[in-house]
């Protein structure tokens, strides 16, 4: 690579490329880094050369990067059908306490979690935020290092940031994650969707011009270049008004607590206050879909029976089915259903996530 004053240089003892910026820096990318992350680095070199002053800059990006990449670590779990088994996290304790985001790659019993020096531990998953949507799992190994909550930093716009996660699911064993160098455009409320859905959060996010919305990223760390944390990656959202892909972060003050809660063994309920039972609800009758009986508080919502001609049966649902999420929200138990379906008018659609034998799909019931 030639004519910007980078080169590559053979590939590394790991199996990744060691990439030369003409200031006598040398930068690690993985193997099988996708042209989309390659540009990417290119572009974060690029802005790096803009003056000498950078050139100081970028020796203390890559040590950050080097000790940032032991606090984070890659998660392997379930995924069928179009979803991804792997995302991001880090750890936040001695003890090898991890954060993440909730998905489906956690619905399972233990996930495994691989560090950037190879180590590979199994980790359970201790709780959920369902108002952050984000995951708090236990490690059965200590961390080889960890970010601290009390060190963390608060992000400002124009601020230099990092972020570590494991996009497209490149790093394997001891590879490590892949580093992206952007800039916080600002910090405003989210206001996403995912598909036809708003997001659950709608709190203050750190908007990134590195480009984080991709597979696997989700859970990842953002730092700033002094390798304090300032957030964590959040899920693949579109901008509701603009429709695009958005790059964001939660802030540490807006999860720094529900970890710790979580971590304590506390459970997080759904907070009630933004929303509103609806005027008409609608229900599983209307929607024309039975269940197995109801005869224990843990009962899982399978689907008995689906009513010919109904609304359920139009968008495909079968018997047997096991209802997972609705319009986002986790269903562990029937109850749970029965509660969010008295939020969904009966003039709304309703996003069902089920498993039918070996296969997770999305089913849209529409009016």
């Amino acid at each position: 690579m030639s004519g910007v004053g980078f080169r590559a240089v053979p590939p590394s003892s790991n199996g990744g490329y060691l990439i030369h910026d003409g200031f006598g820096k040398l930068y690690l990318v993985a193997r099988a880094v996708k042209d989309l992350t390659w540009s990417i680095f290119l572009g974060v070199c690029l802005c790096s050369r803009c003056g000498l002053a950078q050139v100081a800059e970028l020796g203390s990006v890559h040590q950050t990067s080097l000790t940032s990449e032991l606090k984070t670590v890659k998660l392997y779990g379930a995924g069928r059908a179009a979803l991804d088994a792997y995302q991001s996290g880090f750890f936040f304790s001695a003890e090898g306490h991890i954060a993440t985001v909730w998905s489906t790659v956690l619905d399972v019993a233990d996930v495994i979690a691989v560090t950037s020096d190879g180590r590979r531990m199994q980790a359970q998953v201790l709780g959920i935020d369902p108002n952050l949507e984000i995951a708090v799992l236990k490690a059965d190994q200590p961390p080889p290092a960890y970010f601290s909550f009390d060190d963390a930093a608060d992000a400002l716009p124009g601020q230099r940031v990092l972020a570590f996660s494991n996009l497209f699911g490149i790093a394997a064993g001891s590879e490590r994650l892949s580093v992206q160098k952007g800039v916080v455009m600002t910090v405003t409320p989210l206001r996403a969707r995912r598909g036809n859905f708003q997001s659950v959060y709608q709190g203050p996010a750190l908007i990134v011009d590195a480009m984080t919305n991709n597979p696997g990223a989700a859970g990842g760390a953002l730092t700033n270049l002094q390798g304090q944390l300032l957030g964590i990656l959040g899920k693949e959202l579109r901008d509701t008004s603009a429709n695009i892909w958005i790059n964001y972060a939660i802030p540490v003050s807006q999860f720094k607590a529900s970890a710790i809660s979580l971590v304590e063994g506390k459970s997080i309920a759904r907070v009630q206050a933004t929303r509103r039972p609806a005027d008409r609800p609608t229900s599983l009758s209307l929607l024309g879909i039975g269940l197995i009986p109801n005869v224990l508080n843990k009962t899982p919502a399978y689907v008995d029976l689906v009513q010919p001609s109904s609304r359920a049966a139009a968008a495909g649902l079968q018997p047997d089915d096991l209802i997972l999420f609705v319009n986002s929200r986790r269903v562990p138990a029937q109850a749970l259903l029965f509660e969010e379906l008295g939020f969904i008018d009966q003039g709304d659609s309703v996003s069902l996530m089920i498993q039918r034998g070996s296969e997770l799909k999305e089913l849209v019931i529409r009016p």
